[in-house]
């Protein structure tokens, strides 16, 4: 079993956090270091280390990542004007939480690429 993570206190509110969407396949809270006006971390309740940890056991909660996303999107107000969603895997990936989670940024223009 892989190592727990800030991610996990923040799930279970150990870490006292402001929770934007909890259910019981995912979490979503902001990040505090954004960079972007806009800028929330999507995070499934399992902890999945990296990409390549991901099964086909996880699929609904991989698939409803992206719902959540779409749905805080939505309630951001940036759906009509984009946003961008990125998972970084593994050291030269940029990944420094070993718990998958997907940055939802927008709010402004982002350019051709935003180093998270």
């Amino acid at each position: 079993m892989a190592e727990e993570t800030i991610f996990s206190k923040i799930i279970r509110q150990e870490i006292p956090t402001p929770l934007l969407y909890q259910d019981d396949l995912v979490t979503a809270f902001r990040d505090i270091s954004p960079q972007a006006k806009s800028h929330i971390l999507i995070i499934p309740n399992k902890l999945i280390p990296t990409v390549n940890d991901i099964t086909e056991d996880d699929e609904l909660t991989i698939g409803r990542m992206f719902s959540v996303a779409r749905k805080l999107a939505k309630e951001e107000g940036i759906n009509e004007d984009g946003y961008r969603l990125i998972m970084n895997c593994n050291k030269h990936g940029g990944q420094e939480v070993y718990h998958i989670h997907m940055h939802l940024v927008g709010g402004e223009p982002l350019g051709k690429m935003l180093s998270i």
